[in-house]
């Protein structure tokens, strides 16, 4: 994948207080050009052997694929999981205006 392509990157947050935090940081710092918080879901998975159901908020992180390691390692710090879910989905398709408003944000 080019480096300078966009990529979308998802993460959980057990809170909306926490995930519009971690917005914020992320902007501030370029490391994302827009992260949108989704109303709260039901997340369904095993964690030390114990099944689980937690509510929690999607996070939908758009950057630039040259930023991943930097924004997975601040995620990383931000966040209070001891194994985050942070998983990047190249976008295949991209409107040209919106890349190129991006790319002005992060490069």
């Amino acid at each position: 994948m080019p480096n300078s392509e966009l990529i979308v990157v998802m993460m959980t947050a057990p809170d909306l207080n926490l995930a519009n935090d971690i917005a914020k940081i992320l902007i501030e710092e370029k490391l994302a050009a827009c992260v949108q918080v989704l109303p709260p879901m039901t997340s369904t998975y095993i964690w030390d052997g114990q099944l689980c159901q937690e509510s929690e908020h999607l996070v939908l992180i758009k950057t630039l694929a040259n930023k991943y390691e930097s924004l997975a390692a601040r995620l990383t710090v931000l966040h209070p999981y001891q194994v985050p879910e942070i998983i990047a989905i190249p976008a295949i398709a991209i409107e040209q205006n919106y890349l190129l408003w991006a790319k002005s944000i992060l490069m």
